[in-house]
């Protein structure tokens, strides 16, 4: 930035609207920014109709999504902080080509996600989904679930494969590491950091990898070259046994091609905690079939969130007063 902003000149607005009440910025957000700047006048809105009149004059945006049809009104607006780490809901031709800053969360959800996409391959390993639909049955079914299509197995020494390696893609391996996996990352530039990853694949690549993994982790962005990145020719070079795993987006994958590869078991089964069309609708096959585990975009769900929403927030405001560079900028040319 050439000049440095001012606090008594700044108005910010913090606003997201969500079926979930978790990804709601809380009033205590707005509270602690107001405590820090006294000066900076910050609206905490709560309801969709309060925006319109508010963003003409806003200078930071903090929310989910600024809808492109409200764009055109926001006149001074300089800085918009997505509170969630994807930002393809933002990735509008105007905002993208405006020169408007744009932030995330990235890492915010790093720790919870990490440790939901471990229990989630424990819990595929060991088929404790078909453990829970026996004990709903009050049924001792030590045999069934060892003569089941994919038998409970070990962690250690297998392969998994972590589609993207940013923030989340690191602290999955941190915590793979010592179970005696294997962990190979497939990544834009073909980089990574060798102490967490025994190999790296540049996405052009990722077939090669597939064919490897006993587990394969999807982490990468939403973008326009990661849509239906695993599609019916990725599945087919999956291992039969191999696992599929999504905590990005539903949008990675071809999840009409997925029920097929589920239904014929061309692979093992998948975890997933985000679909194509959330909430998932009651009529998708995805819910009767015995090998997959659907959570309900919780991967990221934290009593810490917004702890660490603030700091993150808090830290970049210290930085856009002071004149210096933010964290976690977007690279609006790729999207994330």
């Amino acid at each position: 930035m050439n000049t440095r902003p001012h606090p008594a000149d700044t108005k910010l607005v913090l606003y997201a609207s969500h079926r979930f009440t978790l990804w709601r910025p809380p009033a205590e957000l707005a509270e602690s920014i107001r405590r820090r700047w006294p000066q900076l006048r910050v609206l905490h809105l709560t309801r969709a109709d309060q925006l319109a009149p508010e963003i003409p004059d806003t200078d930071i945006f903090a929310g989910i999504q600024l809808r492109p049809e409200l764009f055109p009104l926001a006149k001074k607006l300089k800085w918009v902080h997505s509170t969630a780490a994807g930002v393809a809901q933002l990735m509008y031709p105007e905002l993208r080509h405006s020169g408007i800053i744009v932030t995330n969360a990235s890492g915010v959800h790093a720790i919870p996600m990490a440790e939901h996409v471990v229990g989630m391959m424990v819990a595929l390993a060991h088929d404790f989904p078909g453990a829970m639909r026996y004990q709903l049955r009050r049924q001792w079914a030590q045999q069934e679930i060892w003569d089941g299509a994919a038998r409970p197995r070990e962690l250690a020494g297998s392969v998994v494969l972590l589609v993207g390696f940013g923030a989340v893609g690191r602290a999955v391996a941190e915590r793979l590491r010592p179970f005696g996996m294997t962990v190979w990352a497939v990544t834009r530039s073909g980089n990574a950091d060798p102490a967490l990853a025994a190999r790296v694949f540049p996405a052009a690549r990722l077939d090669s990898a597939l064919a490897g993994a006993d587990f394969v982790v999807l982490a990468a962005p939403e973008t326009p070259e990661t849509h239906h990145l695993i599609g019916e020719r990725q599945l087919a070079l999956m291992k039969p046994a191999a696992f599929l795993i999504n905590v990005a987006r539903g949008s990675l994958v071809d999840e009409t091609a997925l029920i097929a590869a589920l239904q014929r078991r061309t692979i093992a089964g998948a975890g997933l905690d985000v679909t194509a069309e959330e909430p998932l609708p009651p009529s998708s096959p995805l819910w009767s079939l015995e090998n997959v585990l659907i959570t309900p975009h919780t991967s990221g769900a934290s009593e810490k969130l917004w702890e660490r929403e603030g700091e993150l927030l808090l830290d970049n405001l210290e930085r856009w007063f002071a004149g210096q560079p933010l964290r976690n900028r977007v690279d609006l040319a790729r999207g994330y």
